[in-house]
């Protein structure tokens, strides 16, 4: 659905993207992260045809895309990072949505509108002008008025920005309806935590570099130098830690009052061989939860080792 190729968008001096290449499939939420600066919303506004790329080439629906693609555009939704301060507040948030329904001849929408509004709870105040909402009222009747043609792939550039966490759930769930519905969803935010909840695959940028793209578990297993398995006894006789110690896919091993903690290597699953060599020791597990590095961990991990690297080739300290 969204390919780009060597994409490079430079400043004068400055390249804020540099030779990105990235393949979103149909029908996936694809999550686009990186530290401030790095580049995404330069990445997005090319995809989008608000900057041109100085370099490389992008193909939405297969098709090669430009600024003057408006057929492509029109196939379209997008959330953006920042809202025009008081360009919309003199009208109310159904004059708003009648505006873009009429741009893009949305045929049913009374029916539309309805069952987004009531989605993200802001029904009851249709009528009321835009200039009494808050900024996370703002954000979602934005969401709201970004699926209302019903766009084959919708952009979210920071769509949580300024929610509370009801408001979060509810963005949360309208996101996985929507992509349940076919809707190909990409989506950049620093909520690393929820980019984990919804995100099929994801794509880690620094420098406008890309340094990773990968599915969830491949990243998280990329990342990972070792893994925790955390037993739970009745009690842990003496000198068990060290006979786990002996194992050779242990690194480490230790308690914490009736819970044994196992460090693992990263590949491989050896639940059963812990169980099992437990039960021979007439020790029953009630409990056994491994736990794996976070999203957030992961794009610390991803990010700090290649600056290191960078650092490193650059002959810096």
């Amino acid at each position: 659905m969204i390919k780009t190729r060597a994409l490079t968008k430079r400043f004068g001096s400055f390249t804020a993207v540099d030779d990105l290449t990235l393949n979103v499939r149909a029908g996936e939420i694809y999550g686009f992260l990186g530290p401030n600066g790095a580049g995404k919303t330069t990445t997005i506004l090319m995809m989008l045809g608000v900057l041109k790329p100085t370099s490389g080439e992008m193909f939405l629906f297969n098709e090669e895309f430009s600024h003057r693609r408006l057929d492509l555009k029109q196939k379209i939704g997008v959330v953006p990072e920042r809202h025009p301060a008081g360009m919309w507040k003199w009208i109310t948030a159904r004059e708003y949505l009648e505006l873009f329904a009429d741009l893009y001849r949305v045929s049913n929408f009374e029916d539309r509108v309805r069952h987004l509004l009531e989605k993200v709870n802001l029904l009851e105040v249709e009528n009321k002008k835009i200039s009494n909402f808050s900024r996370g009222m703002i954000q979602k009747l934005s969401i709201v008025r970004a699926l209302l043609h019903e766009p084959d792939i919708l952009f979210l550039d920071e769509p949580i920005s300024g929610l509370d966490p009801m408001g979060i759930k509810m963005v949360r769930d309208l996101i996985l309806f929507e992509n349940r519905e076919g809707r190909t969803i990409f989506i950049s935010s620093h909520m690393l935590s929820e980019m984990e909840k919804i995100c099929h695959r994801v794509a880690i940028i620094s420098k406008g570099k890309l340094l990773a793209e990968a599915t969830m578990d491949t990243l998280m297993l990329k990342a990972a130098k070792d893994r925790d398995i955390y037993i739970e006894l009745e009690h842990i006789p003496g000198g068990l830690e060290e006979q786990f110690k002996r194992m050779d896919f242990v690194l480490d091993s230790y308690r914490d009052d009736n819970t044994l903690i196992v460090k693992v290597l990263k590949k491989g699953d050896y639940r059963k061989i812990i169980a099992k060599f437990l039960i021979d020791q007439n020790l029953i597990p009630l409990k056994m939860d491994e736990k794996f590095v976070t999203l957030e961990e992961a794009f610390t991990i991803i990010t700090q080792d290649n600056v290191e690297k960078l650092v490193k080739n650059r002959g810096g300290t």
